[in-house]
C-alpha cells in the first residue's frame, strides 16, 4: 500500500526573508551543564534558558566545587575544583535533572550517592533506565 506522502503548497509572488532566533531549551543545556564536570578546562554554553531547572543545577553543581559564571544566556562553568560531596536533597526534589549527575559523578570520582530526584508530577517517568544504563556501563547500583 502505498502512502501519500504530505506537503505543503505555499502560493505567493513575494519571497522569503528574515532570521527567526533559535531558543535554548532545558532538554539541551540540563545534560551540557551536568557534562560539565568530565572535565577540569572552563566550558561556556551560550543561548541557555533562565529558568528554574538550569538555575537548581546550576547550583547542585556549584554545591561540588564547580566556579559557575551567569551573564544573561551565557554560562561559563570550571569544574578543575570539583569534588564528590553530598547533595542537597532539598535542591534534588526541585528537579528531575539531578539524576543526570549519576553518570558525570561515577565517570570523574568513581561513585555517584544521589538523593532521589522530583521535579514536576507529569505522569509516571521511570528511573530504572537510568539505573539500567548504568548499570550496562559497569556501575553497581
Amino acid at each position: 500500500m502505498l502512502q501519500r506522502m504530505a506537503r505543503f503548497v505555499i502560493e505567493g509572488g513575494r519571497p522569503l526573508r528574515g532570521a527567526i532566533p533559535v531558543l535554548g531549551n532545558k532538554n539541551a543545556a540540563l545534560p551540557m551543564l551536568a557534562a560539565t564536570l568530565l572535565t577540569e578546562a572552563p566550558v561556556t554554553l551560550r543561548n541557555v534558558p533562565d529558568i528554574l531547572d538550569v538555575r537548581v543545577m546550576c547550583e547542585l553543581l556549584a554545591s561540588l566545587g564547580v566556579a559557575v559564571e551567569c551573564d544573561g544566556a551565557r554560562l561559563t562553568l570550571c569544574a578543575r575544583d570539583a569534588a564528590p560531596r553530598p547533595l542537597d536533597p532539598g535542591l534534588c526534589r526541585k528537579v528531575r535533572a539531578s539524576l543526570l549527575l549519576a553518570g558525570p559523578l561515577a565517570a570523574r570520582f568513581g561513585r555517584a550517592e544521589l538523593p532521589p530526584p522530583g521535579g514536576d508530577v507529569i505522569g509516571r517517568r521511570r528511573l530504572d533506565t537510568h539505573r539500567l544504563g548504568l548499570a550496562a556501563l559497569g556501575l553497581e547500583a
